[in-house]
Order: structure tokens, then C-alpha cells, then sequence
């Protein structure tokens, strides 16, 4: 009997650690707040679950020296609210880490949202309950909460990712993944300073720190096309002219392939001449942004011929710019064409190695044989460092999914349904998982787009899809299998137009990282149809009573 009562006691315990609601949201980044404001302005009872002990997400743990936005920072803000819009004062084209953590804190205390977060409540298992038509979320250290609806927002680049030598634990110096730079402020100046990577945030990092460190030596794994930011400051003259049109502005995101203000140049690539293509690409490279890639001609990304003379032509102001023609070549990619993988944007990059106090070490050429007690020893030499900087990466999109048990009808795991490659409807939903949503899920167009742009076309559209099934009470709700296959042949087919679909990189689904991944095997992680498609397919399906959704 003694043993009896213990465990009544123990359950009624575990029972008074569960929280109850109507929906879970996970995640207090960009799509997470903006879901979270959705739902409590519709009086759902709501709660928002954050691993970390603050919000922002992205822009809360990515402290790197040269961490910035490369959308224009006016097409990255929230759109809902005009009062935000006339209030919030844009101060550079492009705007820095800490400004755009202090946005998000702007309209999280603005609209009186922390009420509906808890931070330091990092899921650790989500377990569907087919009887009751719930799910229990558990998380990390104890603590569960169970719900309705769960609606994840985990954001496509929160899993970091190391690479793999001997020795790294040996190195006895400081070292981090720039996503987890220290809040603290890390000294570099006259320090020896190790970056392992050359992708969007070691270009970043590498522009910034250059000329503040003592030597920098950056370990190349493969080189990325690059192209200038050309950020600037935004005065109260010009910010007061970006309210005036910020409907204009919007609109044109929206009409925008890649949820930009840029569009696509429709003259036909092969209707000018070599010299007015060159022409307008000496045009584009000035401008800010991704214009260069999104105002281009659109040939360039499905015809390979245009792409190899593009390619081309970013080449030769790489060669431009870079005065040791050895170094040049080392840093022009030869296993992809330009745009067919993300593309980083630089400020000063490339000059950086016109620098005496910079080093390129090409690990094509001279591969990593170990980590020391002192720095990194390579086929070639060894090299002596203070601190090393993993810019390596992150398991982009479904890596967010993978680091949670998410199990769903008759046990089935989240994580061994997509081991190949995800299956959604949309990019929201995924079969044998009710009741759970994804904001920005794999699948969706939010990968492939301008972010913000794309979560606020998303929100909107499953917060319409929420209100409809409490409206009509039901308890139950999930992708019809064959509605699903459909749209994952749709995901595909727009993959497989575009000459990206033979690159390495999170575009295709790899990375080296990442155990499972396979050199050559794509999963289909993006939606590439562009934005303007996505958003009709929508609106369609929710205008036809939700299609391809079961609706129990």
C-alpha cells in the first residue's frame, strides 16, 4: 500500500507540473512573435514556449562582429501595424545585430507580448495523443505542457553545425560557432584569430574583424560567390520618405520572386548584346542588396550558358579586387555557378586579403590534419592561434525539427519520415502529424524568399485556418496523404528547373556536417516556384475550404 501511495502522489505531482492551453507555440523569433501577437489579438488562449532566456531568435544568439540583415532593413520589419511603421526609425539600409534585437524587443513590449512567453523552455519531446486529440510537450529539465494545437516556429537557420577533426577538444585557446558568440565582448585586437568557413557569416565576420586583429587566417573549405552590400545610412529625411510609400513598398514585395523590392529584368537575356548585359550588370553591383541577383535577368538561373557568363562577369570584379591573382582565383568558385547557392553579401571582403596581417589557407589544397593545443596544423603548415571561429554552417531548415522527438500517430517520429527528405502540404502541415502547424516549415516558400515577407503571408494564412476549425469545433486536423504527394511533387518539380539543383549547399540540403547527409542525394527542403505563386496556391486552397485538408 505504501507503494501505492507513492505513486498517486507522484502522479498528482507530474499531473500539477502540466499546463494547459489551447495552442503552443514554439519559438520567439521573428514568425513566433508575429504568431503569438496574431493569437492573442484573437483571444486564444496561447502560450509561447523559448529555449533561450530572451527572444529574437536569429538576431538574439547571432552576436558575430558584422552580423547585419542583407534585405533592406524597411522590407524586413513587420507590415501589421501602420502605428509601428510611423514609429519605428530605420538607421542603416542594412541593419545591424543589435538594432534588430532592439526592433524586436520594441514591438514584443509595444503590443504586451511577453506575457504570453516563457524563456528557458526548450522542447524536448512533443507526443500526440490520438484519445484525447492533444499534444504533450515536454521540455527540457522537466516541466510539460499540453494543447490543442502546437504551431512551431523554429526558424530555418537555429541548429548549428561543427565540422569534424581530430583534436578540436585539445585546442586550449577560446572557441565558438559564431552562432554561439559570447555576449560577452571578445578580445581580437593584436590577437591571433583562426575562421573556419567562407559562407554568408564568415564573410561577415572575416569583413569586420580584419583590420582589428592581429593576424587573421581563414580556413577555406570552398569558396562562394559574393557580391557588395552597399549598405548606407538611412537619414530622418530618407526614412520619413520610406513611410510615405511603405504600401508601395510592400506591394511590390509582394509581386517580387524573391519577396523583394528587386524584380526581374524581362528583356531576355539573349535579346542584348554582351555589351548591355555587361552594362547592366555594371549597374546592378552598385546597387544595394540582392539586386544583383534578383533584378537580374531571370535566364540566369535556368539557362546554363547565361549563368556561366554571369558567373563570369562576378568573376572578374572578384579578380579586380583582389591584388595577388593567385589569392583571386582561390576565392572564385569553380564547383558552382553564380546564385546557384545562397548568396552572401560583403562589405569590403575581398580587400581584406590585400591586407598583410590576412591569410588564406585553401583546405582544397591543404586539408586540416588536426587541431592542436596551440592552433590547427594542415598538410602544409602549422599555424598558431588565440581563438577559433566556426563559421561552419547550420542544418538548415529541418535541423530545427531534428533536435526534437516529435512523435505523432501510432509512434510514428517526425524525424524518421523525413530522414530522406521532408514531406509537407505547403510547408505547414505533414501527414500523421495533426494538429501540429509549421510557420515557415520545410517546404514552404520562407526558404527561398525574403523571410519576413514570407512569415507574414504564412501566419496570416494558418491563423485563418486556426479560426476556422474553432469556429466549426473541430478536434482534428491533417494533411490528406495524397494532397501532400501532390504538393511535394510541386516542391520538386520547381527544384529541379533550376541549375542550382546540382550544388552543395542548404539550397540542395547538404551539409558536410551533418551525419546522414550525402554528397549528391538533394532533399527537398524549399519552395522555389517564388512568392507571388506560393501566396495564390494559398489563398486558393483556403478559399476552397482548405483542400487537402482533413477536417475532422
Amino acid at each position: 500500500m505504501a507503494q501505492a501511495g507513492v505513486a498517486v502522489v507522484e502522479e498528482a505531482a507530474e499531473v500539477a507540473n502540466v499546463e494547459r492551453h489551447d495552442v503552443v507555440v514554439v519559438g520567439a523569433g521573428v514568425s513566433g512573435i508575429y504568431q503569438i501577437k496574431r493569437l492573442a489579438d484573437l483571444g486564444v488562449d496561447a502560450v509561447l514556449l523559448e529555449g533561450d532566456d530572451d527572444l529574437g531568435g536569429t538576431w538574439y544568439r547571432n552576436r558575430y562582429p558584422g552580423a547585419r540583415f542583407d534585405s533592406e532593413s524597411y522590407t524586413y520589419g513587420y507590415s501589421f501595424s501602420k502605428e509601428l511603421l510611423d514609429e519605428w526609425h530605420w538607421k542603416e539600409r542594412f541593419s545591424a545585430q543589435p538594432e534588430n534585437l532592439r526592433y524586436l524587443n520594441y514591438v514584443a513590449d509595444k503590443f504586451e507580448l511577453r506575457r504570453h512567453m516563457r524563456f528557458n523552455s526548450r522542447v524536448e519531446r512533443m507526443t500526440w495523443n490520438e484519445a484525447e486529440r492533444t499534444w504533450r510537450v515536454d521540455l527540457q529539465g522537466g516541466g510539460a505542457y499540453v494543447a490543442r494545437f502546437v504551431i512551431t516556429s523554429l526558424g530555418p537557420l537555429s541548429m548549428p553545425t561543427f565540422p569534424s577533426y581530430p583534436g578540436m577538444d585539445e585546442f586550449e585557446g577560446e572557441s565558438f560557432h559564431t552562432y554561439w558568440w559570447p555576449k560577452e565582448s571578445v578580445a581580437l585586437e593584436g590577437r591571433r584569430i583562426g575562421v573556419i568557413g567562407t559562407g554568408a557569416t564568415g564573410i561577415q565576420v572575416i569583413s569586420e574583424i580584419a583590420d582589428k586583429v592581429g593576424q587573421l587566417t581563414v580556413f577555406q573549405r570552398r569558396p562562394n560567390w559574393s557580391t557588395p552590400l552597399n549598405n548606407a545610412a538611412i537619414s530622418d529625411e530618407e526614412m520619413a520618405a520610406i513611410r510615405a510609400r511603405y504600401d508601395e513598398i510592400f506591394a511590390n514585395c509582394a509581386k517580387s520572386p524573391g519577396g523583394f523590392e528587386h524584380v526581374p529584368d524581362r528583356r531576355g537575356f539573349w535579346s542584348l548584346t554582351a555589351e548591355e548585359r555587361r552594362q547592366t550588370w555594371d549597374e546592378l553591383y552598385d546597387q544595394p542588396g540582392f539586386a544583383i541577383l534578383s533584378a537580374n535577368f531571370l535566364e540566369i538561373f535556368f539557362d546554363e550558358a547565361a549563368n556561366n557568363e554571369m558567373s563570369e562577369y562576378i568573376a572578374d570584379r572578384i579578380r579586380r579586387r583582389v591584388n595577388d591573382p593567385v589569392v583571386a582565383e582561390k576565392l572564385i568558385p569553380k564547383d558552382h555557378g553564380f546564385g546557384m547557392q545562397r548568396l552572401p553579401l560583403e562589405t569590403r571582403y575581398f580587400e581584406a586579403y590585400n591586407r598583410d596581417n590576412v591569410k588564406l589557407v585553401s583546405l582544397a589544397e591543404t586539408p586540416i590534419e588536426r587541431f592542436m593545443p596551440t592552433g590547427i596544423q594542415t598538410t602544409d603548415a602549422a599555424y598558431e592561434l588565440d581563438v577559433i571561429v566556426y563559421a561552419t554552417g547550420f542544418d538548415a531548415i529541418t535541423g530545427g525539427y531534428d533536435r526534437i522527438e516529435i512523435v505523432g500517430v501510432d509512434g510514428q517520429k517526425l524525424a524518421e519520415k523525413w530522414r530522406d527528405s521532408p514531406s509537407t502540404y505547403l510547408g505547414v502541415l505533414s501527414h500523421g502529424f495533426p494538429n501540429l502547424f509549421m510557420v515557415a516549415g520545410p517546404q514552404s516558400v520562407s526558404g527561398s524568399t525574403n523571410f519576413p515577407r514570407a512569415i507574414e503571408t504564412g501566419v496570416d494564412w494558418l491563423t485563418g485556418l486556426l479560426q476556422h476549425v474553432m469556429n466549426d469545433d473541430c478536434t482534428r486536423v491533417e494533411a490528406e496523404p495524397d494532397a501532400e504527394e501532390g504538393w511535394v511533387g510541386e516542391v520538386v518539380s520547381a527544384h529541379e528547373r533550376m541549375l542550382f539543383r546540382r550544388s552543395k549547399g542548404w539550397f540542395t540540403g547538404y551539409n558536410s556536417n551533418v551525419a546522414g547527409h550525402q554528397e549528391g542525394h538533394v532533399r527537398y527542403q524549399a519552395f522555389f516556384g517564388g512568392a507571388p505563386k506560393y501566396t495564390k496556391t494559398i489563398a486558393g486552397i483556403a478559399a476552397d475550404g482548405y483542400r487537402g485538408i482533413d477536417l475532422r
